[in-house]
């Protein structure tokens, strides 16, 4: 996709993407997503990791990867090669962002750290998305969703409920929101550039970003000084709020306040329910919560949960189904908000991915590019930044690049 043919509100931004796997390249694909010009960098042996998670794949192509860096230009460099590392300066001079997330140092003894690459661009963003973040005893440890989860608390929560074993939370969500962190955290620095000129690093991690996820039970250990535990599908302070077991499947039930939850009553007219006096309030509820949930099954277990659905949302009491991804996919509500975009790539053909969960209405952002072959716009890229094509033959010959059709070779 070219400069010309992109849209978003951050249209002109130019992103390195140094980084790898998952935290770092959500990132980057977000800003892309917005309209941010992304060079996705890799290494020459071999690429990003996410380009051998195989299974699954279309026609050979990693479906990790397509999904990681869709909207993305490709290069392929190599960072230890003394002119790979004068092509990744020449790439500062003229980019906005820098992203990374390897492990503190790295980057440092590469010869390519903050303080040198802001020598050569004052106004660059230096974005370092980490395991625990660059400061603290934690520093120096690399991170892994799954280790974030545990230390963030949240497995802690997470589950059907106590004596049970530990469980993480179904998608790494430490690493995406880790990665979304980050692109508020460079959007914040880019409009405090564009205002002074100024760059400066930005600094998150997939521990932070854990720990977000944790402010409601968090609120309730500050309050009480006891760590909250698991409650399955339920909410630690609102009652009834969960799924249920219907006739067919399961639904989720969101009557969590005093007005739905009389809704709800007058829906079952289960007069026995409503007089009830350990279910009259919120904090009745939450008390007694196996006593309840208890009761409510018996009435949805009567109904399919297409049937239940109609009558709550007749009834105006919140709830809705638990579908699978690919149910998810094909809702109507999904395709209406263009959350399964279609592109095409040139080895796996059409694919689809997720699309950009924010809408603009002045500046809208798209997903319009599949992601790049392994070095698919080497060449390209080398050219813009001056390069002769004398030039880019011999970084091609002397390995500090790669292109396809060299790999392929």
């Amino acid at each position: 996709m070219t400069t010309a043919e992109r849209t978003g509100p951050l249209k002109g931004m130019r992103v390195l993407d140094l980084s790898h796997v998952m935290a770092g390249p959500v990132c980057g694909l977000m800003l892309a997503d917005m309209g941010a010009e992304v060079i996705k960098i890799e290494k020459l042996d071999g690429g990003d990791d996410t380009r051998r998670m195989l299974p699954p794949d279309i026609n050979g192509e990693p479906a990790a990867f397509m999904m990681m860096n869709r909207n993305k230009r490709g290069l392929a460099l190599d960072l230890k090669h003394p002119q790979g590392k004068e092509v990744l300066k020449r790439l500062v001079a003229k980019a906005d962002v820098l992203i990374e997330n390897y492990r503190r140092g790295t980057m440092e003894k590469l010869g390519l750290g903050y303080e040198t690459l802001k020598a050569i661009n004052p106004g660059l963003i230096y974005c370092e998305i980490s395991g625990f973040g660059r400061t603290g005893p934690f520093a120096d440890q690399g991170g892994f969703d799954l280790v974030a989860q545990g230390m963030s608390g949240l497995m802690s929560i997470t589950g059907e409920g106590p004596g049970r074993a530990p469980v993480k939370v179904g998608a790494p969500v430490t690493d995406i929101t880790a990665g979304i962190l980050a692109a508020m955290g460079v959007c914040a620095a880019y409009a405090h550039k564009l205002k002074t000129g100024e760059g400066q690093k930005v600094d998150t991690s997939l521990f932070e970003a854990g720990i977000t996820h944790t402010y409601w039970q968090s609120a309730i250990a500050f309050a009480t000084g006891v760590s909250p535990g698991p409650l399955g599908s339920a909410h630690p302070l609102s009652a009834p709020y969960q799924a249920f077991e219907t006739k067919d499947g399961w639904l989720n039930l969101g009557a969590s306040n005093q007005r739905t939850w009389l809704k709800l009553l007058d829906l079952l007219d289960d007069p026995e329910l409503a007089a009830d006096p350990r279910f009259k309030d919120n904090a009745g509820r939450m008390a007694n919560l196996p006593a309840l949930v208890e009761i409510l099954t018996r009435h949805f277990k009567k109904r399919t949960t297409a049937e239940w659905l109609a009558l709550l949302e007749k009834a105006g009491v919140p709830a809705g189904p638990v579908l699978s991804i690919r149910e998810m996919h094909a809702h109507p509500q999904t395709i209406a908000r263009e959350m399964v975009p279609e592109v095409e790539h040139p080895v796996a053909g059409k694919v689809q991915t997720i699309g950009l969960p924010v809408k603009f209405s002045k500046t809208p952002g798209k997903v319009a590019a599949p992601a790049p072959l392994f070095g698919q716009h080497t060449r390209e890229i080398l050219a813009e930044i001056g390069y002769s094509e004398a030039e880019i033959e011999q970084l091609i010959a002397d390995r500090a690049v790669s292109t396809p059709d060299q790999r392929a070779a």
